[in-house]
């Protein structure tokens, strides 16, 4: 499975938002790109459902424009006017080809859920591979009103926890994916994450 980021070619600030092709074809978050709808439909004729992993607004300012043009399905872990389906810790999906498991993983967001395949993670915003801050492994920030880093700590630990030694790609909410190589594994990227951020220090300095 190889993701597309449809948000690649943005000139807004914006999340990544990954469409899954496949038996259940699937938007994961739907970004601030005006257009994005364009984008997903130069590669499917039909998208099966959006899957949230918070709603911030870098990862749902499109929702809409993606709705108006596809009739899919929105699952999300909290309200939101247009979600069809609520998902929580432990629930199965379909996406694309692979079952993902869900895992709540607040403090960078209330709502945050990560998405656990056999092969693939897709982790929002509580861990990424670069983000400007650090390279090689990096976490959301957690120092905005409703932001937790001791909780974005227990969610890194509970990611590791379920993470199966199978998967070897992790899609995060910014920066670039990460592909497993001989020399460095997604665990690798998480512990690294979870390191920095039990320092505790401030994540952007000023």
């Amino acid at each position: 499975m190889e993701p597309i980021n449809v948000t690649e070619s943005a000139e807004v600030f914006t999340c990544n938002a990954y469409l899954i092709d496949g038996e259940t074809s699937t938007l994961v978050d739907a970004g601030t790109m005006p257009g994005v709808e364009e984008i997903v439909a130069d590669h499917v004729d039909t998208l099966d459902q959006v899957v949230l992993t918070h709603q911030h607004g870098d990862h749902v300012a499109e929702l809409e424009a993606v709705l108006s043009a596809f009739d899919a399905d929105v699952y999300a872990y909290d309200d939101h006017p247009h979600r069809t389906h609520s998902i929580d810790d432990g629930d199965s999906i379909a996406m694309g080809d692979e079952e993902f498991e869900a895992v709540y993983t607040p403090g960078h967001a209330a709502d945050h859920l990560s998405f656990i395949g056999e092969s693939t993670l897709f982790s929002g915003d509580v861990v990424v591979y670069n983000d400007g801050a650090f390279d090689d492994g990096s976490f959301g920030r957690t120092d905005r009103p409703g932001q937790s880093r001791e909780r974005l700590i227990e969610s890194l630990k509970t990611i590791l926890d379920r993470l199966p030694d199978s998967v070897t790609a992790m899609y995060a909410g910014h920066g670039g994916p990460f592909h497993a190589t001989d020399d460095e594994t997604v665990r690798d990227v998480i512990e690294r994450a979870l390191e920095r951020a039990e320092r505790r220090e401030p994540k952007y300095p000023e």
